[in-house]
């Protein structure tokens, strides 16, 4: 192009036409945020972090700032130490700090995941609708991204989650038939809510022998007694990978520390594609400070499953169908026009998250005066649901398109 004919391109042209033609005509993820009284569509943890972990953090942070003219920790040793500890203390599986890596969120740490064993050539599998970012991440790497299907027919009427449930068989034969590189799990999978039987994860890892499978823990600690975790099946399966995250339960979304558990080995692959010193400093000081008051910031976590659990309970007298959660939030259905109703409510100051299934939106379980103020708002849209009838699941294979306000 001469640049007589370049200067009459419009900018947004030009960039356009430089642009990799994958990602043409491709929509940013991002919720919206907007200011507003109710803020209950990202998951967050609503409550702040304590004045005494405030305090500590602010020390940690001024203590290192006299060195932030040197590069930090690349290992981040203590970090990774400490990371260890919580995950031996909370799940009762032994891990060492070999085993733990860690980046700027989980989303870094799943980047980590495709750049070391994805990429042209290979493939990703994911189970619809969950976390969006597994499919953004899977197809920026140029990894190509093959939708898997979840669902199956009701075994009750009111068993709402049967739609988005991954029976071990159909689940385990589709990672057979596709043969991925990457396959990703979540428990509890967003934007379900639903957790996952570790039955589903020993079937894929057995079916898929050429991958790495995820399982996606970001919302582990908001699980009801009971369920188990994908730690306890990391010994002699070292192509296994568990993946948390400091933004939910720990009430850290500010901070930006995700983390993995997996074999040594597997961790020491992820060096070759990680930035130089890709963790700062700062961030080193906040988390491990962080974790060492674990039992004060999960202090919340009982009070957020309380206000789960209520949503749960109170939804189907406004004619809505809620679907059964582990994590901090509840998706709901019995919508007759889901991304009208987000308006309705948004119009009345409380945001929450239309996640693109049709029918369905989704609710962060806040502090009990968000929530109050939810549900009143709800009241007054009834839903198209029923007590006495609830529609019956069937499987389903929804679509990875995102609704006009943003994705899931």
């Amino acid at each position: 192009m001469s640049e007589a004919t370049s200067a009459q391109v419009a900018p947004a042209e030009e960039i356009q036409r430089l642009l990799r033609e994958d990602l043409r005509g491709g929509t940013a993820y991002g919720a919206p945020q907007l200011d507003v009284p109710h803020a209950l569509n990202t998951n967050e943890n609503s409550y702040p972090v304590p004045p005494e972990v405030v305090e500590a953090v602010t020390a940690a942070v001024a203590d290192g700032a006299a060195a932030l003219n040197r590069y930090p920790d690349r290992e981040f040793s203590t970090l990774r130490v400490a990371l260890a500890d919580y995950l031996t203390a909370s799940s009762g599986v032994e891990i060492d700090a070999d085993q733990v890596w860690a980046g700027n969120g989980s989303n870094e740490v799943l980047l980590h995941l495709v750049q070391a064993f994805g990429g042209p050539g290979r493939t990703g599998l994911g189970f619809t609708p969950s976390y969006s970012m597994h499919p953004i991440i899977t197809r920026t790497s140029g990894t190509t991204w093959i939708d898997g299907m979840r669902g199956r027919p009701a075994l009750s009427d009111g068993d709402a989650g049967a739609r988005f449930d991954l029976p071990v068989e159909a689940t385990a034969a589709q990672a057979r038939e596709h043969a991925p590189s990457l396959v990703f799990l979540c428990s509890p999978n967003n934007p379900t809510g639903t957790a996952l039987d570790l039955d589903v994860v020993r079937a894929v890892y057995d079916a898929a022998p050429e991958a790495i499978v995820v399982v996606d823990e970001a919302y582990a600690e908001f699980a009801r007694p009971g369920t188990p975790s994908a730690l306890t099946l990391l010994a002699g399966r070292p192509r296994l990978v568990v993946t948390r995250t400091m933004s939910k339960a720990f009430a850290l979304a500010g901070g930006r520390l995700g983390y993995l558990a997996a074999d040594p080995a597997l961790v020491d692959a992820l060096r070759l594609v990680r930035m130089p010193y890709h963790l700062s400093s700062t961030t080193q000081a906040v988390a491990t400070t962080v974790l060492s008051f674990a039992d004060v910031m999960l202090g919340t976590v009982e009070a957020i499953k309380t206000q789960r659990d209520r949503i749960v309970a109170e939804l189907p007298s406004l004619g809505y169908e809620p679907v059964p959660s582990d994590a901090n939030f509840v998706l709901f259905g019995g919508i007759e026009d889901a991304p009208a109703l987000w308006r309705e409510l948004l119009e009345e100051g409380v945001l929450i998250r239309d996640v693109g299934v049709p029918g369905y939106l989704r609710v962060t379980a806040g502090t009990p005066d968000e929530v109050d103020a939810f549900l009143t708002a709800l009241a007054r849209h009834p839903g198209t649901a029923t007590t006495e009838h609830p529609p019956t699941a069937t499987s389903t294979h929804e679509s990875t398109a995102t609704s006009k306000e943003d994705q899931a």
